[in-house]
């Protein structure tokens, strides 16, 4: 018995000791730069601008906080606030935010619509390096989410190449 305890207590020992190590190790993280969410921006807003629509922009990073943000010229000023939410939704929920309003159209997932600052319309879509989530764009001014989603689309397609 004695044995087994002493046993048990060395296993403890050198878990914890593993465990706390590991604390210690600084986080290493996926992130959008500033330089690309400038680019992104601007693929956005061209892609929109070509097909006749005045937006505006938000870049979210992998914690949900603007990165960056343009408001387009001829936008309406709640397009800021709304691009913001449509990036945040696609963020946190790891989908377009169409594909969100799509889950909560659900009566029974209604609930997930609690969730503070979240929107269930088209216009944000999630960037991902690798499948995983870095952050989102959110787009706002084209007539139906479903176009800003385009755009947004468009934007990210601008730095496919440094998300492989």
């Amino acid at each position: 018995m004695k044995l087994e305890v002493q046993l048990l207590a060395s296993i403890a020992v050198a878990a914890f000791g593993v465990g706390s190590s590991l604390a210690q190790t600084p986080l290493t993280e996926k992130n959008v730069s500033m330089k690309m969410a400038q680019m992104i921006i601007d693929g956005a807003i061209a892609d929109c601008t070509k097909a006749g629509f005045a937006v505006t922009v938000v870049v979210v990073d992998n914690a949900g906080i603007v990165r960056a943000s343009l408001r387009g010229d001829g936008t309406n000023p709640h397009t800021m606030e709304f691009a913001r939410k449509k990036a945040y939704t696609a963020r946190t929920r790891n989908q377009t935010s169409l594909e969100f309003k799509a889950v909560t159209d659900v009566p029974a997932n209604a609930y997930l619509l609690q969730i503070p600052d979240v929107v269930a319309v088209g216009g944000g879509v999630p960037i991902k390096a690798g499948g995983i989530t870095i952050g989102a764009v959110g787009v706002s001014g084209a007539p139906g989410g479903d176009k800003d989603e385009v755009c947004a689309i468009a934007g990210i397609a601008r730095v496919a190449d440094y998300l492989k």
